[in-house]
């Protein structure tokens, strides 16, 4: 299992426990990924990730949502 924590923006969409579809983007030297359902696949954004640690795994599981003085966060698991 992997776990990435990604910034959520717009709370209330997402719940713990629920399953999530990966979208993959890509800069010059890193990847990013977005996590959501299918009707509204952009709810939370991870950090850049490296190329050498890509996410291969298509879709995932929200463990957990984290609310805090800098905003809404939300843990997700992946089986990659």
């Amino acid at each position: 299992m992997r776990s990435i924590t990604f910034k959520m923006e717009r709370p209330g969409k997402l719940k713990e426990g629920q399953r999530v579809i990966v979208t993959e983007g890509s800069l010059p030297s890193n990847y990013f990924y977005s996590i959501g359902i299918e009707e509204d696949p952009f709810l939370a954004m991870s950090p850049n990730i490296p190329f050498t640690e890509r996410l291969l795994a298509k879709e995932g599981v929200i463990k957990e949502i984290i609310h805090n003085d800098r905003g809404f966060y939300v843990e997700a698991e992946f089986e990659d």
